[in-house]
Formats: C-alpha cells, sequence, structure tokens
C-alpha cells in the first residue's frame, strides 16, 4: 500500500523506449501548378466568377504521408574523423484543396488533389532504423490564378500557382531496452475543500415589509 513504501524509495528498473540516432528540424516550400478543369461540386457553366477569390488548405495524407524511398551510405570527414551517415530520399503525401469565394460570399470547395514532394536529408539513420517526421506547420497560399472559368462541376484557372510551405522535424529513432535508478512517483496531497456556508440574499428593509 501507499502509506507504507519509504519516500524517496529508488530501484533499478527496466523501460522500453525509443532511441533517437539523430534529429534536425528542417524548412521545405515548393510551388504547385495544376492545369486543367478542376472540380468544384456546385459550380454551374453560367456561374458568375468575376472578382472572386481562391485560398487553399493543406494537410498530410491519410495513407502513407511519409514514404522512405532509399537509404543510401555515404562517407562524410566531420572534426578531422570519417563518419558513415546515410542520405534518405523522401517522399511526402499530401491532400490539397482550392476554396473559391465569390463576392456574394457564395463559397465553392474542389474535391481534394493528392500532391506529392521528394527531398533529401543526410541522417544518422542506418539500416533498422525508423524515420519519423513531424509537421510542426504545414500551410498553403494560392500566389497566381489568372483567369477563372466556370464549367459543369468545374473551374480551369488559367495560371494557377499554389505555393506549399512546411516545417518538419526529422528524427531516426530505433526501439531499445535502457536501465536507471528511478525514485517512485508518490501521490500529490488533495486538494482541500470545504463546503460553503450559509448564504442569505441580499435584503431591503427599507421597502420591505411595508411600514403600516
Amino acid at each position: 500500500m501507499l502509506e507504507n513504501m519509504p519516500s524517496q524509495a529508488q530501484e533499478l528498473i527496466c523501460i522500453n523506449v525509443d532511441k533517437v540516432f539523430d534529429w534536425i528540424v528542417k524548412e521545405m516550400s515548393f510551388d504547385f501548378s495544376p492545369t486543367g478543369p478542376i472540380t468544384f461540386p456546385g459550380v454551374t457553366a453560367t456561374t458568375d466568377l468575376t472578382g472572386a477569390v481562391a485560398t487553399c488548405k493543406v494537410v498530410p495524407a491519410t495513407t502513407n504521408p511519409i514514404v522512405i524511398l532509399n537509404r543510401e551510405n555515404r562517407q562524410f570527414s566531420i572534426d578531422g574523423s570519417t563518419v558513415c551517415l546515410q542520405n534518405l530520399t523522401i517522399q511526402k503525401n499530401f491532400i490539397l484543396t482550392i476554396v473559391v469565394c465569390l463576392p456574394n460570399g457564395t463559397m465553392f470547395t474542389s474535391n481534394t488533389i493528392p500532391l506529392s514532394r521528394c527531398e533529401q536529408v543526410t541522417l544518422c539513420a542506418p539500416t533498422g532504423t525508423d524515420v519519423e517526421i513531424l509537421f510542426t506547420d504545414l500551410d498553403c497560399f494560392v500566389c497566381t490564378t489568372g483567369t477563372l472559368t466556370a464549367g459543369a462541376g468545374t473551374i480551369t484557372f488559367s495560371a494557377l500557382t499554389i505555393t506549399v510551405s512546411v516545417c518538419q522535424s526529422i528524427q531516426s529513432t530505433f526501439p531499445v531496452t535502457v536501465e536507471f535508478l528511478a525514485t517512485f512517483c508518490e501521490p500529490r496531497a488533495e486538494l482541500p475543500f470545504a463546503c460553503p456556508g450559509v448564504v442569505r440574499p441580499q435584503q431591503c428593509p427599507a421597502i420591505f415589509p411595508p411600514v403600516g
């Protein structure tokens, strides 16, 4: 029982954790220029797109957002020592949507557009390690649209350019079992609580009861 445990008791324990082999934070931005008609449910051939403003939204793909395409060993000279690191080719998959807002407030949202980009990073990530990528920031904006032409459920942009910017935390990890001397945790003290006293409403003796 907790009350019988000595305060600050310590014990050697083993736990399973992910060892971080290497860790970098990297920025990436790229342009995307889709061509041809883009599906916009609700748009008709008679929709007036004069003065329309286009924005965009981007999120990681729900399936295989990150794919390691290649892992190549390379030798580097660091502080006079030769070190073997891994050059990783990483494919990142995104889902993009475009929102077109008319001057009267009517909004049309496109069907999702799959988007992929590849990049290379150098890490200590030998064969067997996992590569984990966390998007700390992911955003996009419409740079140019050109002329918008409405169709039956579509909008065609004559010069659409979308810029996607990514801030990412990239780690190479491997599950390990570690041993360390730990101090047992003890529960915190219960917060003090007291029932409130009797509360009487404010009285109005000057007007009630009336003086007879």
